[in-house]
């Protein structure tokens, strides 16, 4: 199945300057993008090629349905250990695989202990330490939680450390608020001469109301696959089992993920404004009928408003 909006003229009409497909895939926390990427990963992977994940969200669980539960150890972590220790990292100590994917898990600060951008940051400069510019991989996709504005988050974008970026969302206003602000931080970055662009957007859990579907196309932006909320697939990534295999039930989605992925071209989005973005709700769901009352001095406090003298010296005319 082919990309489902039409495609308008790409960022950049050239290929891209680099043979492995660096892909940044955002979205809202606990919108599924793990879950999509674990089975994406592992369907191209079936396909022959060369996969690795990174998980890039403080929680370091990109890549835990992938190995069945089990997490990987961080990046971050690993560092410090070896650092206390005096030891050098190296792949093994942080890269892990299955069934042809590779996957690794940047890891982040505890809560109040830490930037998590920051961390970021200094996670892609011990990968390039690692020699990540030189891997040859045919596909990267690294996993950004969407709605933390922090700049590390931003990263790929804004130094085009990719070529293009995909969004999940659904049909609720707070992942397609997210969706948004991500297309406009790539239309901003673009305005700027980045060469990063949106590929589409991945609808998980549709229930079928449409609110995502009219999203990307207020957005200009196709639809790479619609994951249905079914409680099958609840239930095994509840249990961390992957759905996208070849010749399974699901398997037929994930192939037609795959192939938009690989096929679709980095675009300019066209971000909502934020009362188009409500507009696509009814105004009972999300209040687009309340009027903003200015609050007045008298409304601050129960006693009535005492008067104070001024501050100001006031000197008499010589």
């Amino acid at each position: 199945m082919s990309v489902s909006v039409n495609t308008p003229a790409p960022v950049c009409a050239a290929s891209a300057a680099k043979e492995t497909q660096i892909i940044a895939i955002y979205g809202k926390g606990g919108i599924g993008k793990s879950f999509t990427l674990a089975n994406l990963s592992y369907m191209l992977a079936q396909q022959g090629k060369k996969v690795l994940l990174i998980g890039c969200d403080p929680k370091s669980d990109t890549a835990t349905l992938l190995f069945g539960g089990r997490s990987c150890p961080t990046i971050l972590g690993t560092s410090a250990a070896k650092k206390r220790a005096g030891e050098e990292v190296v792949i093994s100590d942080v890269c892990f695989k299955r069934d042809g994917v590779f996957a690794m898990e940047l890891g982040g600060p505890e809560v109040g202990r830490g930037c998590g951008g920051r961390g970021i940051i200094h996670g892609f400069e011990l990968l390039e330490r690692l020699g990540f510019n030189d891997w040859d991989f045919d596909y990267v996709l690294l996993d950004f939680l969407g709605d933390v504005v922090c700049g590390g988050f931003g990263l790929p974008i804004a130094r085009d450390l990719c070529q293009k970026v995909i969004v999940v969302g659904s049909n609720d206003l707070q992942s397609l608020y997210v969706a948004n602000n991500v297309c406009s931080a790539v239309e901003y970055f673009a305005g700027l001469g980045g060469s990063v662009g949106v590929a589409g957007m991945v609808i998980n859990k549709d229930d079928g109301t449409g609110e995502a579907q009219a999203f990307a196309q207020a957005a200009d932006i196709p639809i790479l696959a619609t994951i249905p909320a079914h409680e099958e697939i609840r239930r095994k990534s509840a249990n961390y089992e992957i759905i996208g295999r070849p010749g399974e039930r699901w398997g037929p989605l994930f192939e037609e993920l795959a192939t938009n992925v690989a096929e679709a071209p980095p675009r300019r989005p066209k971000p909502l404004e934020h009362e188009s973005l409500l507009g696509l709700f009814k105004g009972d769901e999300v209040g687009r009928n309340v009027v903003l009352e200015p609050a007045q001095p008298t409304d601050m406090c129960s006693t009535a408003a005492i008067e104070r003298p001024s501050l100001e010296v006031v000197y008499d005319d010589v």
